[in-house]
């Protein structure tokens, strides 16, 4: 007696642990998420980001772009009319949304230079999607806007504040402003918390790559 099981039973014991193994992979291939399948985005949205990533310099150095593109979260708000809008309604246009509120001081001087972001840039090919998270006192908002100069902007909001909340989850909105930059696939390329100049010729040259793809 050597103490150790025949080889036979060492051999089935082995089998029973491959096979064991096999199952499980096989289970939690079926039970994966779906929203992890839904993540992949296409191999031209890593190509888009690998192109703007030294573009993110100087006074666009705050604007983080993703080694790896993943699909936007489904956010949700309110058009001017109050009507429903998505992310997904821009899906085919290159869009800069941004989440700001009526008491945020960086918001106030950021607005002008996305004002004029839209009215130099915005087209069919791309959006500033500027959406207030304000849950209180909504009349501000108009007045907000209307002091800032806005006049090239759509009037987006979420007063909900639910898309703000969901990207505070996603570890993307410490604070605001909070602005991401979203390709024709619905593909996040890039994260900027805080104000940037988005006037500024560093931040035009990023957005002008952005938009072309």
């Amino acid at each position: 007696m050597t103490g150790y099981p025949p080889r036979r039973l060492r051999l089935s014991v082995v089998l029973a642990v491959v096979a064991a193994v096999l199952a499980v992979a096989v289970l939690y291939a079926t039970l994966k998420p779906p929203d992890k399948v839904a993540d992949a985005c296409p191999a031209a949205s890593k190509a888009l980001a690998a192109k703007l990533a030294p573009l993110a310099k100087g006074d666009a150095a705050a604007v983080a772009i993703a080694a790896e593109p993943r699909s936007a979260l489904a956010l949700t708000f309110e058009g001017p009319g109050g009507g429903k809008a998505s992310l997904a309604d821009f899906r085919g246009r290159a869009v800069l949304l941004n989440l700001w509120a009526t008491w945020c001081v960086p918001c106030r001087a950021e607005m002008p230079a996305l004002d004029k972001l839209q009215a130099e840039a915005g087209d069919k090919d791309f959006e500033v999607v500027a959406v207030n998270v304000d849950t209180a006192r909504l009349e501000r908002r108009g007045a907000f806007l209307d002091g800032a100069g806005v006049k090239a902007l759509t009037r987006y909001a979420d007063p909900s504040g639910d898309a703000f909340e969901a990207l505070r989850k996603d570890g993307k909105a410490l604070g605001l402003p909070v602005s991401l930059l979203i390709d024709k696939d619905g593909c996040e390329i890039g994260v900027a918390e805080g104000a940037i100049k988005w006037d500024s010729g560093d931040a035009s040259a990023l957005i002008g790559a952005f938009k072309r793809g």
